[in-house]
């Protein structure tokens, strides 16, 4: 199940995953809604690059995951929606 959630008027995609039954976000919309940025996947590797403990552990943090895109599904990075 995917879904679309409002951040100040911007589109953040979201996804459900039923094995862990959590929400999950897509990483490049939090960061183009975040920095404003008109590439979130340039603003992300570079950001990577700089940072080497992010770039080790960038596969804790985001869980590739199937998401209805205009273009069909596609497997995005996500991170898990914590709760408050």
């Amino acid at each position: 199940m995917s879904n679309i959630k409002l951040f100040e008027s911007t589109q953040i995609r979201t996804v459900w995953n039923e094995t862990e039954q959590k929400w999950y976000f897509v990483v490049a919309d939090v960061v183009q809604v975040l920095t404003e940025t008109p590439n979130p996947g340039d603003y992300i590797k570079k950001m990577r690059k700089r940072d080497k403990e992010l770039s080790k552990g960038w596969g804790q943090i985001v869980t590739p995951l199937l998401v209805d895109t205009a273009g069909g599904k596609q497997k995005l990075n996500c991170y898990q929606r914590r709760a408050n």
